[in-house]
């Protein structure tokens, strides 16, 4: 293909530099079919896929002054699911403002995402596996990250200071219908609303254009004290985005049932005094296995949960189960079967290799230490004991595995399979509001149990 020589591209390419996904010539799609386009919006970055029936090359660059990614595809002519990816751009996008797509050359599509925020792309491609075909993925992620943990604590303080106002303007509106009652009469309460919910900061306007982000304000001497005396639960609900997890047999997705409970059981902790909760996703996107690691690192929690509802060869199965991390080997064939199972989410999540941190980050996670197992066998047991008495256990003790998501060195961490999936009487409960209240309650008992007789170490954090 002949390049575009104009002058402003040749800058722009000088300035940022292009990424070229080189593919042999008899790998190179000629004529490609675009069989999907999806769009995964979230805090810590967007991801853009393309699905195709062949593998796509593919390059990219940024433009300033207004700010733009531009992606060049070689081997396709425009075509209606291409046009798709314009209508799946979300207001609430934080990256993404909108969507151009249109044919620059002959078989070559050019797509224009115009930046809300300046944005440091990762693209790469991924060959079949599970249900996909070739995928061309496009990783938005922030310039510069936001810290996590300070970013816990003024969330927490927003949402306690929206739920008191709340209650404050319910009162007030109480005594005035009372002032304007006659006497004698009983004035009606106001109507109901939505209860506030401790630990939840209010949803941020959706961003129509693009805009600079905004500088966070100067982390004050009393945000360091309760930073240091906050005690800081990550929960990590599994697979999310171009990863469903385990399917039930009338198609109900681990993904979602998991998001469901996790984000049930943000709100039960949150509410705890001096308790904080660090989701690892709080939506339907894919973070690679050791990202989830380096989310709970960077909060320095003080425990990580793991939340599955995974499926077994055998329909049969039933029951939750919890898991530790094992030095010395899966403790049953059915443990190793399902961490071989777990480990396997980033192929089909999709993880770009090429990326150093990730290698780092597979060298840091054989450093996990016989404390840290200890102290995960203790919160598993007391975790075990609570969920057991909502339904059927699997197994009666902690069993162990190498579970890549448990690998953090200094953080005493569980996965918790609340039960089959892929058993029909399981997936029903799994459905059930009620079954799923009973839960959360039981891992939450749980939790706060471990804490209270095992005190975390005080935080010294310098932010």
């Amino acid at each position: 293909m002949t390049a575009h020589r104009s002058p402003g591209r040749r800058k722009a390419l000088a300035r940022m530099g292009s990424l070229v996904l080189l593919l042999g010539a008899s790998e190179i799609a000629v004529g490609a079919t675009i069989l999907a386009v999806r769009v995964w919006p979230a805090k810590a970055y967007t991801r853009v896929t393309i699905e195709s029936d062949q593998a796509l090359a593919a390059r990219h660059f940024i433009t300033e002054d207004p700010q733009r990614v531009v992606i060049d595809v070689d081997g396709l002519e425009l075509s209606p699911a291409l046009r798709e990816l314009v209508g799946k751009i979300r207001a609430d996008d934080p990256f993404i403002a909108g969507v151009r797509v249109g044919q620059f050359q002959p078989r070559v599509v050019r797509l224009v995402i115009d930046l809300k925020q300046p944005v440091a792309p990762q693209q790469f491609t991924l060959p079949p596996v599970a249900a996909y075909q070739h995928r061309l993925l496009l990783d938005l992620y922030p310039v510069q990250e936001t810290d996590p943990l300070l970013t816990l604590l003024r969330e927490k303080e927003l949402a306690e200071k929206n739920a008191a106002r709340q209650v404050e303007d319910q009162l007030a509106d109480l005594i005035a219908r009372m002032e304007r009652a006659p006497a004698g009469a009983t004035p009606t309460a106001p109507a109901a609303s939505s209860p506030p919910t401790v630990g939840v900061a209010a949803a941020p306007p959706a961003l129509n254009t693009p805009a600079p982000a905004p500088e966070p304000p100067p982390v004050t001497a009393g945000e360091r004290q309760r930073v240091n005396r906050l005690i800081i639960v990550a929960i990590d609900p599994g697979h999310g985005g171009e990863d469903p997890g385990a399917i039930g047999p009338t198609g109900l997705r681990e993904k979602d049932v998991v998001l469901s409970i996790a984000l049930q059981l943000r709100d039960k902790l949150n509410a705890q005094r001096g308790m904080r909760v660090m989701l690892t996703r709080d939506a339907d996107f894919f973070v690679p296995l050791h990202e989830r690691v380096r989310k709970a690192r960077r909060v320095q929690a003080d425990l990580f949960v793991s939340i599955h509802a995974d499926a077994f060869f055998r329909r049969e199965a039933r029951g939750a189960s919890v898991f530790a991390l094992s030095e010395r080997g899966a403790t049953s064939t059915a443990a190793r079967w399902m961490a071989d199972r777990e480990n396997r989410a980033d192929l089909v999540g999709g993880v770009n290799i090429d990326v150093k941190d990730a290698q780092v980050m597979r060298t840091l996670l054989d450093m996990s230490t016989t404390a840290q197992i200890k102290d995960s066998l203790k919160l598993g047991r007391e975790v075990l004991s609570h969920i057991g008495r909502v339904g059927k256990l699997h197994k009666r003790q902690v069993e162990q595995a190498g579970f890549a998501v448990l690998k953090a060195p200094d953080v005493p961490s569980i996965l918790v399979e609340t039960a089959f999936i892929s058993n029909p009487e399981e997936e029903a409960k799994l459905r059930d509001p009620e079954f799923k209240r009973k839960l959360v309650d039981a891992l939450a008992t749980g939790i706060r149990r471990y804490f209270a007789a095992n005190p975390p170490l005080h935080r010294n954090r310098q932010l």
